[in-house]
């Protein structure tokens, strides 16, 4: 009887495992797609998160390796104002941090 059981109860624990395991799966996303309003809603993940890896891309097309933790904390902050305008809200965010870069130079 306990062969039994284990006979019945191991495919059920493998299907609840396999649906686990594919409820969990990639999500693919452009960072070039997304808007202000995705980005400073949380969207599509943690603002903070989506900042440094934009901070992460823009430095390696600059070929930088440097981390300014202030620099990045007031890049950061100023996005997030632009983006939080609601008339930026359909702006690509990688377009926005362009222009927010542009006024500090």
């Amino acid at each position: 009887m306990k062969s039994l059981r284990s006979f019945i109860v191991a495919p059920g624990v493998v299907a609840i495992l396999s649906l686990l395991s594919s409820a969990n799966g990639q999500v693919m996303l452009d960072a070039s797609k997304i808007t202000c309003d995705q980005y400073v809603h949380g969207k599509v993940g943690s603002p903070r998160i989506v900042a440094a890896w934009l901070s992460g891309y823009y430095h390696g097309k600059r070929d930088s390796a440097v981390i300014d933790r202030k620099a990045f904390e007031d890049r950061l902050i100023e996005l997030e104002n632009f983006c939080y305008q609601e008339k930026n809200f359909e702006m690509p965010v990688m377009q926005a941090l362009e222009q927010t870069l542009a006024k500090t130079k």
